[in-house]
């Protein structure tokens, strides 16, 4: 039969409750559906475990206030925060059975991660002598737990390479990557033009064969 194995890394989602992420979406915006029934204003659906809780019109500040909280254990780890711009629609689940990986989190194309957070780790205590556990790094906003909903809705960088070539794009440098492949698409239009000239020259080699046929007839 079919074998799966879970990722060493991976973690299931044991739920949390659903009630202080209703209230702090009622204290940040959230109109009821009777208030916004006959609305033409564009808003955005706001959905906690599939029930269609009301609509916002900032989602934008709403996210980023709950990634914020996230980060910083205000907000239970687990909760996953899914935005989906082409159906207008905020996704907040809480549920239990979710599988979720840690990724490091990215803040102005630099890693949250620090040389101290490894030493800290590894010996279990940070400089202070304070316990320092795998937890921490998501209580202080190094790690953070996305699903594979949530997943979908983000950039991630899958190596470090990448995040650098991120940062060199970003100042206008180009990376290698970057110049391997314009190289290479320059030596594919040679190549087309070396084609062209090719058959210009088979084409003309032709005309003249049928040139010197009609001068013997």
């Amino acid at each position: 039969g079919l074998v799966k194995n879970l990722a060493l890394m991976a973690t299931i989602s044991v739920g949390s409750m659903s009630g202080p992420i209703i209230e702090f979406l009622e204290e940040w915006g959230l109109e009821s559906l009777e208030e916004n029934a006959h609305s033409s204003t564009l808003t955005t659906k706001v959905f906690v475990n599939g029930v269609w809780m009301g609509v916002h019109r900032d989602p934008t500040n709403l996210i980023e206030t709950l990634k914020k909280l996230r980060r910083k254990d205000d907000v239970h780890p687990e909760v996953s925060i899914v935005r989906d711009i082409r159906e207008r629609e905020l996704r907040l689940y809480t549920d239990p059975g979710r599988v979720c990986r840690p990724l490091f989190i990215v803040e102005d194309l630099q890693l949250v991660l620090q040389k101290k957070h490894v030493r800290w780790l590894s010996q279990g205590t940070t400089d202070d002598g304070e316990d320092f556990k795998w937890q921490h790094l998501t209580k202080s906003g190094v790690i953070e737990l996305l699903d594979a909903e949530e997943e979908e809705t983000v950039m991630i960088c899958m190596t470090p390479e990448d995040l650098e070539d991120a940062r060199l794009a970003a100042l206008g440098i180009l990376t290698a990557k970057q110049k391997a492949a314009i190289e290479r698409e320059k030596e594919k239009e040679r190549e087309r033009e070396r084609a062209k000239e090719r058959e210009r020259a088979r084409i003309k080699n032709n005309d003249n064969d049928s040139d010197n046929d009609k001068d013997k007839d």
